[in-house]
This record gives structure tokens, sequence and C-alpha cells, in this order.
């Protein structure tokens, strides 16, 4: 069994994670946020990150792939799901939250000005869209922290795209009727792997409903890789009929499908986005 040490120095102090590659994912044993004095350290980390433009592999893998892919840039996490997912932990960042907090919202603060050098050179490159953020969840974000800590950011760097005349979107694939009404009044462009029921707490109806004008770029439900051919195609049909008479619509898949169904399952779900997906729809 292997596992990888990162180490970061500065300073101020020094951070490591640890972690075990497993397969296609990763386990994460030690987070880069330990105790309270790393504050610091993770301060120095942030204010002294460089951002420069790199358009050249985003440009050569177009060429490459021609007509037969789309590629999206992304912005990285918003400031505040990063330090709780990926540096803290969700145990961890409740502990801080509660008896920290003040650090936690002055690394906020310095990473919100750290991504506001970000949305300029996204916003300027080849790329026609980008992801900011995602994997939120209502009872771990909850509605307070996203409506304060997650919709600025979507605000400011939608401003920013559109300027350019770029679309944003975000990756929320959870439970999403906490916030559905914050959503839509973000100026996102487009909800990206949104989930419908019965995996989440929204169908397809509630989320057109919430979040009229919005791009839905859903990711077909989970639950229903395992079923029977006949049940992937008529949910695969719900779906699409979910969207008329004139809602937008994207049916992607963003989570791993067993591996003894996806090439069947993609044909049968492809086969009836041929035969339905027909503008007007029906």
């Amino acid at each position: 069994m292997s596992y990888v040490r990162r180490i970061v120095r500065t300073p101020v102090g020094e951070l490591f994670t640890i972690e075990r590659p497993a397969g296609f994912t990763t386990w994460h044993i030690k987070k880069l946020f330990q105790k309270p004095e790393d504050y610091k350290a993770l301060m120095f980390m942030v204010k002294d990150q460089r951002v420069e433009p790199n358009y050249e592999p985003y440009a050569k893998a177009e060429r490459e792939f021609g007509e037969d892919a789309i590629f999206r840039a992304a912005l990285g996490a918003t400031p505040l799901h990063e330090i709780m997912i990926s540096w803290m932990g969700v145990e961890t960042f409740a502990v801080e939250w509660a008896e920290r907090r003040d650090e936690i919202e002055k690394l906020y603060q310095a990473m919100v000005e750290k991504r506001r050098e970000v949305y300029p050179i996204v916003a300027q490159s080849p790329a026609l869209h980008s992801n900011y953020g995602g994997n939120e969840t209502g009872s771990v974000m909850g509605r307070e922290r996203f409506e304060k800590y997650v919709l600025p950011n979507y605000l400011e760097a939608a401003e920013v795209m559109h300027q350019h005349g770029k679309f944003v979107g975000a990756h929320l694939d959870g439970l999403n009727k906490v916030w559905a009404e914050i959503v839509a009044k973000s100026n996102l462009d487009y909800v990206e792997a949104f989930t419908p029921a019965p995996d989440s707490d929204m169908s397809m109806a509630d989320a057109f409903r919430a979040w009229p004008g919005k791009l839905l770029w859903i990711h077909f439900p989970s639950s229903v890789q395992l079923a029977r051919h006949e049940v992937i195609a008529e949910t695969a049909r719900q779906i699409i009929r979910a969207s008329a008479p004139d809602h937008r619509l994207v049916i992607g898949i963003t989570e791993n499908i067993p591996e003894d169904r996806w090439q069947q399952n993609l044909l049968t779900i492809s086969r009836v986005i041929n035969e339905e997906g027909v503008y007007p729809l029906r």
C-alpha cells in the first residue's frame, strides 16, 4: 500500500498532506490544515500564489480533437468550499467555525481577492464556458453560508465572464432545494451535474420551475444505471419531455457507470435522445 506525502514550506510554518491513491480516486488521510497554528502558513500560501495565463495547452487540445469534443475551463472551487472540504474536512471545519470563525473569514477574504485575479484570465481565454465550484450540498454548506459566502463569488465571476461573452456555471449535484431560489438569483448561465430525483430532492420539473432561463446540464441519475434497460429508456424519455416546450437541457453523466453496464446504458440513452430530442419537443 503506497502513500503520497506533499509538503508546503513557508516562512511562517510547514503544511503537509498524506494521501493514498485508490484506483480512480484518492483517500485523504491527512488534510492540509491540522492545527490552529496552520492559519498563518495557509494565509501565506494563498497570498504568495501567482496567477498567470497558459492558453496554449487548451488551444492545442481543441485543435487536436476538432468537433469530437467540447472543452471547458475551471475557475476552481469557491473559497469557503476549498477551506471546508479540501483543506480541513467537514468535522474539523465545524470545530473551527465554532471556535475560530474570524480566522476562517480572514482566510476566506484573502482567497476571494486571489480568485479575482483568476476571473479575467479565464474570461479572456479560448474557453467559451467555465465551471466555478460545486459539489455543494445543503446539509453541509447550509443555506446561510451558501448565500453569504458562495453566491457573491458567482456574481463577481459571472460579471467578468459575461463582459467577454463567456458563460459560467456550477457543478451543483447535491441537495439543492434549500437554496434553489438563491441559485435563481445568481447570474449563472447553467447548472451542471444537476441530478434529478430519485437521487436528489428536486425533480426536473422543480429545477426548470426554480431556474427559468438557466440551462440544465444534468447528470443522468446513477440509481437508474442498474435498472432494466426499459427503465433507463423511460427515465431518459421523461427527462427530455420535462424540458418541453422550450427549456434548455444537456444530458450528461458525471459519475462512474458500472463496468458491465456502460456500453449498453449509453446506447439506450443515446437512442432515446435521437428519438425524443427533436425540436419542437412533443
